[in-house]
């Protein structure tokens, strides 16, 4: 670095003193040999000093001090005789006054016809450091030499050295043009690969993003799965509780029908003591005792002028004391009724339990009083002819959870039930609905079957059917007639849930009023499966394939009584149009909603109370400012949570009967002061229960005013909130 630093000086001294010395710098081309060139010669001096070498560096004239200067020794070449203005140099003609350079140190004329070339004799130098430039004859000083003597005369090396500077000074320019467009390439190539450096990170974010996303939305709908398994874990929870309360109330009541029952056998036995001690042995009316051993029933004694009873058993009243006249003969002992139940069985009032005592058949019972026979649980395969001979006066039959086979039923079997109104046969094998039913029957179950079909007969008979459950078999639009429900003229409850129906079965009652068709494939509402149904008042459609464009647009919206629509769990992306003009409750829970149409319920009359758009995908532009119009003087209970909203949607401020309003789980990241809360609404406060929980909120933020219409501030909701 040091050496270039003092190359760099020695240029800069040389060109000054080229300078103050006011000598013409000579230049000389080799290319040029045609006439036009030759004219651009440079001429050469008076003196006749030839032009300096082309090649020829700068060197700092101080270095030349002390030392006699160099001899050009002149050489005349030979050329072709005759010609006095042109040379001919080794084939090549030369202008008069043309300079060239054969070789390196070498310099040529062309004069008057004649070649005069020039060899540059270097001079000895006086100085301890020199260096010898590339492309130059001569070494130089590198180094000042004190006290040198100035050049005395007229010399071409002042010239020469001229020359040099300026060649090496373009030289210089041409390399620093050179570093320079090669630092604008370098600069190019840094920002292109800073572009492309960029572009790759911001790809790689765009990538972690999504990532993010589809983990972030993956992992909220494991938790929704998870709290829909906790709510049935809840509801199964609940169930089972209230069916062990129900156990233990029925045992209470067995306990207390037990005792009532030994008080009467204490009581009865009483009497017959006493009877047997005023009659002296043989002429006292010896008393019937009921005995209750827990598998023997006998009913109390038959008065023999009493009337017949009601169904049921009345109260037992403490026994007074015959009034015996010993005049007249003895009264013969009433006939004793006993009946052997299997083992696990028990008794209650006017119900026989035996459920889950491993039966294999119908119990043969003999007790006309019977009500209610509960056989769920057992091993029963076959319902043979005159199986309740014995029980005619039954009402309730419960054989659920049997063997039973529709080839095992004798088609005579329930004939003799006059009284018979619930038939229970859920969870058996049966493949089509038991012929010969009894015209009283009001309410059939065959909920977990193996029904195939529906013929035009199957309910032949059963008028006074009200309600008929049929979940969980493989029944279809295709398997059932459109006129099996014909003969049902008072079936007003209907469940055809877990079926593999695709569309809406065919030939409904026109007596229905609720319809369950949950999980099934049904795709489609046609316009006229519900012309007939007048009367039809709550549909429930969730788990099923529908969508907002496979419902017809006159299916129900002209139905007066249709009040209630579950259609939840299906694939709707925006709210349906044309639903019922009465909607009063409307579920759309579990969709991929992301748009409420704007006037989509104004249609309603008088208007929509209960809306459930929980679990779906709306976000701002999703609700728009007419999205709840008909609904202000009507909505009371609005759920929106789990849902994408960024703020509070409009219009709820002006819900007057508004009582419960859940919109948590969205980004909600502001409550402005008149969002939930009317500040022109002087009514008493109207909500009674807000949730706002799990949204972006930050509570400090919050007007003190924007829950002023709320009941109760304890039943706001405001924590946990995501903060991020």
């Amino acid at each position: 670095m040091r050496l270039y630093l003092i190359l760099a000086l020695f240029v800069c001294l040389t060109s000054s003193l080229a300078k103050d010395q006011g000598r013409p710098i000579v230049q000389g081309r080799r290319r040029g040999v045609g006439p036009k060139r030759a004219r651009k010669q440079t001429v050469l001096q008076q003196d006749g000093t030839t032009e300096s070498n082309r090649q020829a560096g700068s060197v700092f004239v101080g270095s030349y001090r002390n030392t006699e200067e160099p001899k050009p020794s002149y050489q005349v070449a030979p050329v072709n005789a005759g010609k006095s203005e042109h040379c001919v140099f080794r084939g090549i003609t030369m202008f008069d006054k043309t300079v060239w350079s054969p070789k390196p140190c070498v310099t040529c004329i062309c004069t008057s016809g004649e070649v005069v070339c020039d060899q540059i004799k270097c001079l000895a130098l006086q100085c301890h450091l020199k260096f010898q430039p590339i492309g130059q004859c001569c070494p130089i000083c590198i180094q000042p030499v004190a006290d040198a003597p100035e050049f005395s005369g007229h010399s071409p090396i002042p010239d020469i050295l001229a020359e040099a500077d300026n060649r090496i000074s373009q030289s210089q320019l041409a390399k620093k043009e050179i570093q320079k467009n090669d630092k604008k390439e370098r600069n190019h190539k840094k920002d292109a690969e800073r572009k492309r450096r960029k572009k790759q990170k911001k790809e790689e974010a765009e990538r972690r993003r999504k990532l993010k996303e589809k983990a972030a939305t993956e992992k909220e709908e494991a938790q929704r799965r998870q709290r829909e398994k906790e709510e049935e874990k809840a509801a199964a929870e609940e169930r089972r509780r209230r069916m062990e309360e129900h156990r233990r109330n029925e045992e209470e009541r067995s306990r207390v029908m037990e005792m009532e029952q030994r008080e009467m056998l204490r009581a009865l036995e009483e009497a017959a003591e006493r009877a047997r001690e005023e009659l002296r042995g043989d002429e006292a009316a010896e008393e019937d005792v009921v005995w209750l051993r827990g598998d023997v029933f006998q009913m109390p004694p038959k008065q023999p002028t009493a009337a017949p009873g009601p169904p049921s058993l009345p109260p037992v009243q403490e026994p007074t004391e015959p009034d015996y006249d010993e005049s007249e003969p003895a009264v013969d002992e009433p006939e004793r009724v006993t009946t052997l139940l299997p083992p696990g069985c028990t008794i209650s009032d006017v119900i026989i339990t035996c459920e889950n005592a491993k039966l294999t058949g119908i119990p043969p019972l003999s007790i006309p009083e019977l009500k209610s026979l509960n056989l769920q649980g057992n091993e029963i395969k076959t319902i043979p002819t005159g199986a309740f001979n014995g029980i005619p006066n039954l009402e309730w039959i419960d054989l659920g959870k049997n063997k039973i086979s529709s080839s095992g039923i004798d088609p005579q079997s329930f004939k003799g039930l006059k009284f018979l109104s619930r038939l229970y046969m859920d969870g058996n094998l049966l493949e089509q609905i038991p012929a010969e039913l009894p015209s009283t029957l009001q309410e059939l179950k065959v909920n977990e079957n193996n029904l195939k079909e529906l013929e035009a007969n199957s309910f032949e008979g059963l008028s006074s059917l009200v309600t008929l459950e049929m979940e969980g078999n493989l029944l279809s639009e295709g398997n059932v007639n459109p006129l099996a429900f014909k003969p049902l003229k008072e079936l007003t409850y209907l469940r055809l849930s877990r079926n593999h129906f695709r569309t809406i079965p065919q030939g409904l009652p026109a007596s229905l009023q609720e319809l369950y068709v949950e999980n099934n494939l049904i795709e489609e509402i046609s316009e006229a499966v519900f012309n007939e149904t007048t009367n039809i008042n709550v549909v429930v459609l969730h788990h099923n394939k529908l969508d907002e464009s496979k419902i017809a647009p006159l299916a129900w919206i002209n139905h007066r009584n249709l009040e209630s629509l579950d259609l939840s769990h299906n694939s709707f992306y925006l709210v349906p149009s044309f639903l019922p003009k009465s909607l009063v409750h409307l579920v759309l829970a579990g969709n991929q909603i992301e748009r409420i149409p704007a006037y989509v319920f104004a249609h309603m009359e008088p208007g929509l109370e209960y809306l459930y758009l929980s679990y779906n995908n709306l976000d701002s532009d999703g609700v728009e400012p007419e999205s709840f119009f008909g609904t202000f003087n009507t909505m009371t209970e609005l759920c929106l949570d789990h849902n994408q909203l960024p703020a509070i949607p409009a219009g709820i401020n002006e819900m007057t009967k508004l009582h419960f309003l859940r919109l948590n789980n969205n980004k909600i990241r502001h409550v402005s002061e008149d969002a939930i809360c009317d500040p022109m609404n002087v009514d008493d406060s109207h909500l009674v229960a807000l949730r706002l929980e799990n949204n972006l909120l930050d509570l400090r933020k919050i007007p003190p005013a924007a829950f002023s219409c709320v009941r109760s501030y304890s039943s706001v909701v405001l924590k946990p909130q995501r903060i991020k």
